[in-house]
């Protein structure tokens, strides 16, 4: 068993770049290990902005052989009238490495046994550049010199270790060896690994700290000291962390202040200034106020750090200075001013202005707060909110921080004398901001997010921008699933279908599919069986907020004894409904039996509250009521019947029936085998 090496040495790839290329890396080499059958023990990654590598513990010293049956031509077509071997059988066996004397007849076909010898680790290492490297892709390219390669970088150098061996391999005009190289300042030389098990030790001795998470909690451990030296409160922002660790080898913290002055800035942008901007971590004092200072990370050591600090400052001040003038003109501003020229803004060529957007938005804001059962007072708050909610768009500050939409306009809404509901609206309205980000708090918010998302939906898709594939450029997906997201955890009940009917467009039923696609994505994404978020999708009317509990509730139950047989009833009453081309009103004196009049009673009696019944209770009620009266129904009930009276009365009860189970979903789409 043997350890191997593998570092590709790069120009600075960009933060966001970094760990996703040696994950890739990492995920090829396996695969490439594993197809070639080259066993190992352990993969270990190592990456930083100007180098990705792969540590492979425990490497065999060749790739295990084995002997295998391969499947020819099958004896129906073996031989010709006369018995000799055919022209694909001669075919077969000379790709084969064989004549067709070795092959053996299993069944009703040939076989040829191979035994194919073991493979040095030295010479399928070789194959690397080949098979790993240049197969490796990536969201952003570049290309340098008169070479067709691209890849995330341009490569400088490589190394390829087999203990103390060089597995030597050309890609492009970079031969593999056993050089690396330092901190591009502290250490800009060649770095010559005797051993592929030197690799950390000789590196950090070059001012590079390669292990991505021994780096992160180095920083981590830093920034912490720092806070606690100087009583502060800090928080390690995840992305941030993740950023500040892929933009350096060698970190080392430090301190850097601004004058207190700024802090009559709103915190936000301030903080915005540091954290998004500057990649600064912000620090608070234990009252949780914003303190006059921040962290920050070096790529180096302590060396003429003060320079650094004053650098940095510098940097930051300038960013604040122009935070502080927005501000203080922006208070100039009148919000009717600003709402007037926004009829001369674009929300999009082919759409028309922000001014008509607001207004579509309100209209529909307005339905959805009569379906929120809103009070006057909030109703008067969303109709507010949504004369005015893209104002802040024309003000300096939105301008310079576009991170700040919404943000800004809450303060300016309160300085100006709205309301807080009108203000967290415009707040709320561009929430969630990711996949998973948080939702708006207020009712006259949520109201406001989620009518601006359906207005965006309708408008481009009236003018046939529809996402397809992976092409969405006017992040409608994102906004779908956050609509979802908002509907559910407001609790809201409407039928989406009908009501976007209410408004003008072609392509609503495209939108409908859209949406399911949407809902179908987030409970696959909590684990969920795809056959019951199939089903679920389909019910009827179309409820998010009970779908959604649907699925889950089907989910819950799908180990318990009565869930096959109730999902098979139901699907069989479901296939045999759709046999009835028309309906007819329910006869109870054409019932024959108790069975009809069993089902026939039970599903009577559930209709009175089946819309306000919770969805776990209604799915008790399919499971433990309508399903046994089902089972009886058809032990007892022959629905096709020859007479027509009969068999379209029968359809017409079973189609009451689907009625019913179809809130939870289509049941047909469920596998119980």
């Amino acid at each position: 068993m043997a350890n191997y090496l593998l570092e590709i040495g790069l120009e600075e790839i960009p933060a966001h770049l970094v760990t996703p290329s040696i994950n890739q890396l990492a995920e090829r080499v396996e695969t490439f290990l594993k197809e070639n059958r080259l066993a190992f023990e352990k993969l270990i990654k190592f990456s930083t902005p100007r180098r990705l590598a792969i540590f492979v513990e425990g490497l065999a010293e060749a790739s295990e052989a084995i002997d295998e049956e391969v499947k020819g031509p099958s004896a129906k077509i073996a031989k010709d009238a006369k018995g000799n071997w055919s022209k694909a059988i001669q075919g077969f066996s000379r790709g084969q490495g064989a004549t067709p004397d070795d092959l053996i007849l299993n069944g009703d076909y040939y076989y040829v046994k191979k035994h194919i010898d073991g493979v040095k680790a030295e010479e399928i290492l070789s194959k690397v550049g080949d098979e790993v490297i240049s197969k490796m892709t990536f969201s952003t390219y570049m290309k340098w010199g008169n070479n067709d390669f691209l890849f995330v970088r341009p490569i400088q150098w490589i190394v390829s270790l087999l203990e103390d061996k060089v597995v030597a391999f050309d890609l492009l005009d970079v031969t593999a060896n056993r050089f690396s190289r330092g901190h591009r300042f502290l250490a800009n030389v060649e770095v010559e690994l005797k051993n592929a098990n030197d690799y950390a030790k000789k590196m950090l001795e070059n001012f590079v700290l390669v292990d991505a998470e021994h780096r992160k909690a180095e920083i981590s451990a830093q920034i912490l000291a720092l806070a606690s030296e100087n009583n502060w409160q800090v928080t390690l922002h995840k992305d941030l962390l993740e950023e500040v660790n892929n933009i350096v080898e060698y970190p080392t913290a430090f301190v850097g202040s601004f004058d207190e002055k700024y802090l009559a800035v709103p915190s936000e942008v301030l903080v915005t200034s540091m954290r998004d901007n500057q990649r600064y971590f912000e620090v608070y004092n234990q009252e949780g106020q914003l303190a006059p200072n921040f962290i920050s990370v070096r790529n180096g050591n302590a060396e003429h750090i003060e320079n650094v600090v004053l650098g940095n400052e510098k940097v930051l001040v300038a960013r604040l200075e122009d935070a502080k003038f927005f501000w203080e003109e922006d208070q100039k501003l009148k919000i009717e001013d600003l709402v007037a020229k926004l009829a001369k803004v674009t929300f999009h060529a082919k759409i028309g202005s922000i001014t008509e957007h607001m207004a579509r938005t309100k209209e529909i804001a307005a339905k959805l707060a009569e379906i929120a059962d809103l009070t006057a007072e909030e109703k008067r708050d969303v109709a507010r909110s949504a004369e005015i909610y893209k104002f802040d768009l024309l003000t300096g500050m939105v301008g310079e921080f576009d991170e700040l939409q919404g943000v800004m306009g809450e303060k300016y809404a309160l300085l100006a004398g709205e309301n807080a509901n009108v203000a967290a609206a415009i707040r709320e309205h561009y929430m969630p901001t990711s996949a998973d980000g948080a939702l708006p708090e207020t009712k006259v918010g949520a109201v406001l997010a989620a009518a601006d998302k359906i207005d965006s939906v309708l408008s481009f898709f009236n003018v046939g921008l529809i996402p397809s594939g992976s092409n969405d450029p006017y992040a409608l997906r994102r906004a779908v699933q956050g609509l979802i997201r908002i509907i559910e955890k407001m609790n809201w009940h409407f039928d989406l279908s009908l009501f976007i009917d209410q408004f003008e467009g072609e392509n609503h039923l495209e939108i409908l599919d859209f949406v399911k696609a949407r809902a179908q994505k987030l409970l696959l994404d909590e684990g969920l069986r795809y056959d019951i978020v199939d089903a679920a999708i389909e019910a009827v009317p179309f409820d998010l907020t009970a779908l959604m509990q649907a699925a889950r509730v089907i989910e819950k139950h799908q180990t318990h004894s009565p869930f096959k047989s109730t999902v098979e009833n139901v699907a069989r009453v479901i296939n045999l409904s759709k046999k009835a081309d028309h309906l007819v009103e329910i006869r109870l004196d054409l019932f024959e039996n108790e069975a009809e009049n069993g089902l026939y009673d039970t599903i009577t009696a559930l209709k009175k509250d089946w819309n306000v019944l919770p969805t776990e209770l209604k799915f008790k009620s399919i499971v433990h009521k309508i399903s046994p009266a089902i089972s009886a129904y058809f032990e007892n009930v022959m629905v096709m019947t020859e007479d027509e009276t009969l068999r379209y009365n029968r359809l017409s009860v079973l189609t009451e029936t689907v009625k019913l189970t179809r809130v939870l979903g289509d049941f047909s789409k469920i596998i119980t085998k």
